[in-house]
């Protein structure tokens, strides 16, 4: 039952996942993980021992797969056209933002670019782009807006092109601001980082007067308690990581589940034609 609660976390997952602009739309990823785990459940022998609530959320999974599937199709091209369309645009790829040198944002392999080539290959771009409103919704909205904005703002856009050393975006030094307010929230617990963006590393220490009474505040810490709580947490922690695994990994993770729930339900099987045998 535990092992089929957490199937049923992982669908309802699906049903909400969350965007994260411009390239990861929580729909496409989510119906992108809703096909990983119709499949899994799609394999399963249909006379093993209690596998009828798995088999019959696999008949609910592909009547929801099918429903939307044009809707999926629709999305997933759109997707790829904006991708497409970001690419005509040269912007440097980063790996590590978070560790590189915030001043080294200049791409070499975008020196021999200029304003004008990429106006001309975004425009010959665009005039490609051509979906069918009524077949394609998805493709038609994205390239109505794409074309008004490129009609708008595409002058103003490819300055950075002909002044060397200006970047074509600000993306690295965004990076890393925000992993530095993300490790204040987590430090202070605090959701506003505004009072911490100076000293939020050194908060802790206006508790005490030196570092020597702050590590023996630490100390008197109980060391079961301590290990209470990081059980407590461990266990808060639990369905989040289960969550991340599922993002990263969605085939491993659902078969695991599945293989976990096979293996137990054929163990409670032989443990009951023993019992059985017994009496």
């Amino acid at each position: 039952m535990a092992i089929e609660s957490q199937i049923r976390a992982a669908i309802r997952d699906c049903v909400n996942r969350t965007s994260r602009k411009p390239f990861r739309w929580g729909g496409l990823s989510g119906y992108q993980q809703l096909e990983t785990i119709g499949q899994i459940l799609r394999s399963l022998p249909c006379r093993e021992i209690d596998t009828d609530y798995l088999s019959l959320l696999s008949v609910w999974i592909d009547q929801a797969l099918s429903n939307n599937l044009s809707v999926a199709l629709d999305l997933e091209q759109a997707n790829l056209w904006l991708r497409r369309i970001a690419d005509c645009l040269h912007y440097p790829k980063y790996s590590h933002p978070i560790k590189d040198n915030v001043t080294n944002t200049i791409d070499t392999t975008n020196l021999s670019l200029t304003s004008l080539k990429v106006r001309c290959e975004m425009e010959e771009l665009l005039q490609q782009f051509v979906p069918d409103p009524k077949q394609n919704p998805a493709q038609f909205a994205l390239k109505k807006k794409l074309q008004r904005l490129w009609d708008k703002y595409g002058t103003n856009l490819l300055h950075c092109y002909d002044i060397p050393g200006l970047p074509p975006d600000n993306l690295k030094m965004e990076a890393m601001f925000s992993n530095l307010r993300r490790h204040q929230r987590r430090i202070s617990g605090r959701k506003s980082t505004a009072e911490l963006r100076d000293f939020g590393q050194y908060q802790v220490l206006f508790l005490a007067e030196s570092e020597e009474m702050l590590l023996a505040q630490i100390r008197e810490v109980p060391v079961a308690e301590y290990n209470t709580q990081r059980r407590r947490l461990a266990m808060g922690e639990a369905p989040r990581q289960q969550k991340h695994r599922l993002h990263r990994h969605s085939v491993r993770t659902i078969q695991a589940l599945v293989d976990q729930h096979t293996e137990l339900t054929y163990c409670t099987a032989m443990i009951s034609l023993a019992c059985r045998q017994i009496t």
